[in-house]
This record gives C-alpha cells, structure tokens and sequence, in this order.
C-alpha cells in the first residue's frame, strides 16, 4: 500500500517547553515542521543574550521555545503559537523569534487551508506531451501533494528539489503578475532520477493563483526545515 494512506495518529507528549501533539510515528513529521532547539545551559548564560543584563534571584532567565537561547523576562515575555513544533499551546518566544512565528501562522491559518482544498490544473509529467486536467491539493498530513483526475499519483514534499512557479505576465488592478503555473523537479519513490510535473492553471484560475502563491509559501517553509 502508499505510504500515504499509512493512518496519522497522534499522541500527547509533554517536554520543558510545553504540551506537544505529535505523530505517533517519528518519520510522520509533516515536511514544514521544526525540532525542538537545545537549550543553552543555565551555565553558559550568566547575562541576557539580547540587553546583557545579569541574571540574579531577581532578574530571572527564561530560555525561548524557538531558538532555544536566554533572556531576561523584558527580552522574552510574549507567548505566541508555534504550530511548526506542534505546541498545543502558546508558548514563550524572544522578540525576533516570536515575529517569525507570527509571520508563518499566516500561513497555517490561510496558505494551508488553500492547499489543503485544492486547485484544478492541467498536468503534465515528464517530457510527454499528453496533458491531463487533474485537482491537485496538499494530503492532510502535509506530506503529500495528491493528483487525482483520470489517473492518480503523489509526490511527496520532501523529494521535491526545486519548484518554479510561472506567471502570466498580467497584473490584476495593477499588482503583481499573477501566478499561472509551476514547475516541479522532484525523486519519486525508489527512484534516484529527477522527474518533471507542469502545472498550468484551468479552470478557475483565480483559485489556481492563490493555490500556487500558497505552494510558493509551503516551498520556503520546507527548504527552511531542510536546512535547519
């Protein structure tokens, strides 16, 4: 059977930065998701690592969810939500990082909803020139982009290695060009070889605009969670 129709369960694990809900299985991590950073030893960290000020019984140190360093209280009191580590709750972030997060929750809360409902295109794989109409749209774990139309077939986001969207060269009320397509390079499963998918809008293209400029956003996240 595909990997991807494995079930997803959940289970509730509780660290020192906080209640996680993760997969029960490890490997089922969803592509855009974080580990959790190690924390700089108490030690190691006399001043806070942002104002410098000296810790003492007073002037407590805290340690931020996200990059894992010290601060004073000033320098990390904000508790924002951190869904790329599965926090169930909001939790305790320094100032650069908590802006970060609140950037990429834009995404879980709009972007993904987009990809998660899909997009209608035409679909081309390789170097054939049969094109065929397929909705194309994000698995519930996040793992998968999932192509159904006559025939059916996924990718799996973390053997994709480039991903180009094309544009149509018009702009809408005078904005930016909107996004008409996209090209993927990416390793099938059991295959070393790069395979081609084109995507070209049909259909509504307005909903294939901001699936694609969804998909545009998803690309950043899964290179930053490479590279981390």
């Amino acid at each position: 059977s595909e990997m991807s129709s494995v079930p997803d369960g959940k289970k509730l694990v509780r660290s020192p930065s906080g209640l996680r809900m993760v997969p029960e299985n490890g490997a089922f991590n969803s592509p855009f998701s974080l580990d959790e950073p190690h924390w700089v030893p108490d030690q190691e960290c006399p001043r806070c690592m942002q104002c410098d000020s000296k810790f003492d019984f007073i002037k407590r140190k805290h340690h931020c969810r996200r990059c894992g360093r010290c601060f004073c209280n000033k320098c990390c009191s904000r508790k924002v939500a951190l869904p790329r580590m599965c926090f169930v709750d909001p939790v305790r972030q320094c100032a650069e990082c908590s802006l970060l997060s609140q950037k990429e929750t834009e995404f879980y809360d709009r972007q993904l909803r987009v990809l998660l409902a899909g997009g209608t295109f035409g679909v081309t794989l390789g170097t054939t020139e049969k094109c065929e109409t397929m909705t194309c749209r994000l698995s519930n774990n996040h793992r998968y982009l999932f192509l159904d139309g006559e025939s059916h077939f996924e990718v799996e986001l973390s053997r994709i290695s480039s991903m180009q969207v094309l544009t149509d060269g018009t702009s809408p009320a005078g904005g930016m060009s909107r996004a008409s397509g996209m090209i993927l390079h990416y390793k099938p499963m059991g295959s070393q070889d790069s395979q081609q998918l084109h995507l070209e809008a049909a259909e509504d293209k307005k909903v294939a605009a901001l699936w694609l400029a969804a998909m545009h956003k998803a690309a950043k996240l899964l290179y930053e969670s490479r590279d981390q």
